[in-house]
C-alpha cells in the first residue's frame, strides 16, 4: 500500500522559497513517479513535474522551470520540490501523487492512483 504526505507548507513573501517534501512509502517496487500538483482555489489540478523513482528521470512543467525543481531522497524515501521566486500567483495547495505514468501522460491527474493530503502555500505581496 503505497502512502504519501506531503510537509514544508507555510505563508511566504513573494521572492522567497519554499522546500516542499513528500515522504512515500511502499513504492520502492512497482516503477512508480511522483508527480507534485497544485490547486489554487476555483481553478483545476495543475501539474508542476514528475520524477521516476527507479531511475530519477524529471519531467518538468514549462511553466514552472526555472523556478521550481525535483529531486528524490531514497535515504529518506523523499521527493522534494524547492520552488524559488515564488510569487501571489503560486498560492495552491500542494500535492504529491504516485503512479505509472507513461511519458506521454506524465501531466495527467488521472495517471496517477495514490494522492497526500496536500500543503498549504500562501504567498504574499
Amino acid at each position: 500500500q503505497v502512502q504519501l504526505a506531503e510537509s514544508g507548507g507555510g505563508l511566504v513573501q513573494a521572492g522567497g522559497s519554499l522546500r516542499l517534501s513528500c515522504a512515500a512509502s511502499g513504492i520502492a517496487s512497482g516503477s512508480y513517479a511522483l508527480g507534485w500538483f497544485r490547486q489554487a482555489a476555483g481553478k483545476e489540478r495543475e501539474w508542476l513535474g514528475t520524477i521516476r523513482w527507479n531511475n530519477g528521470q524529471i519531467f518538468s512543467a514549462n511553466s514552472v522551470k526555472g523556478r521550481f525543481s525535483i529531486s528524490r531522497d531514497r535515504a529518506k524515501s523523499a521527493v522534494d520540490l524547492q520552488m524559488n521566486g515564488l510569487q501571489p500567483e503560486d498560492t495552491a495547495v500542494y500535492y504529491c501523487a504516485a503512479g505509472r505514468p507513461i511519458a506521454s501522460s506524465v501531466a495527467t491527474v488521472g495517471a496517477y492512483y495514490y494522492w497526500g493530503q496536500g500543503t498549504q502555500v500562501t504567498v504574499s505581496s
